[in-house]
């Protein structure tokens, strides 16, 4: 399979998986229906919308393409069906999340390069695509978002789109970068969970002079 092909495979499977991860978000706020729809296409899109309005780019992809969305609402339905079985599932939904992230921050440095911009555009878009759709979904469930706050995530995106980005300038061929991004991304993310890394943390504890405030 050549990597725009790979790439296409991996960008469609992570609007599945994170419009699925968006619907069990929701799920756990006992929100409605038309909930769940929101919150798991935000989820799956909201990175992406991120990116192209930065960019200046449209149209945006759902609007462009309705399929996709059409897509991503019968996958959160699907959830809700299955819900029940995914705590036995965590681990492949895990993995299938590490692998959409990195795939969406692959593909949104590949679209700031596109468009002519240069490698520190395409380090933001890049991160922006691949970890802004949780961070918005967990805004929408009241929730501090995932990527400030547990094990190695933003990070992960970072790094997966550097490691890209190192790999272009060295003029690797695409048929070796996209799958060595995708696999020093993808190890990373499992042994952050594996391990617990997480990013050092600011903890402030308020003392008399706040509380007289």
């Amino acid at each position: 399979m050549n990597p725009e092909n790979l790439l296409t495979v991996l960008f469609v499977t992570g609007l599945i998986v994170e419009a699925m991860t968006g619907a069990i978000s929701a799920g756990k706020k006992q929100m409605d229906l038309f909930g769940v729809l929101v919150v798991a296409n935000v989820t799956a899109f909201g990175g992406g919308v991120v990116r192209d309005l930065l960019l200046d780019r449209y149209p945006i992809l759902f609007i462009g393409e309705p399929k996709f969305l059409l897509m991503t609402s019968v996958c959160a339905i699907v959830m809700v069906i299955i819900a029940r079985y995914f705590a036995r599932l965590r681990w492949i939904f895990l993995s299938l999340d590490a692998l959409g992230m990195i795939t969406f921050s692959i593909v949104g440095a590949i679209r700031a390069l596109d468009m002519g911009f240069g490698i520190a555009v395409a380090s933001l878009t890049g991160m922006v695509t691949g970890v802004f759709g949780g961070i918005m979904r967990d805004i929408l469930c009241n929730e501090i978002p995932l990527a400030f706050r547990t094990e190695l995530y933003a990070s992960v995106s970072i790094f997966s789109v550097w490691f890209y980005l190192i790999l272009r300038h060295l003029e690797t061929p695409e048929s070796l970068s996209v799958p060595f991004t995708l696999a020093a991304g993808f190890i990373l993310r499992i042994l952050a969970v594996k391990y617990d890394w997480h990013m050092p943390k600011f903890v402030y504890q308020s003392g008399p002079l706040d509380r007289n405030h």
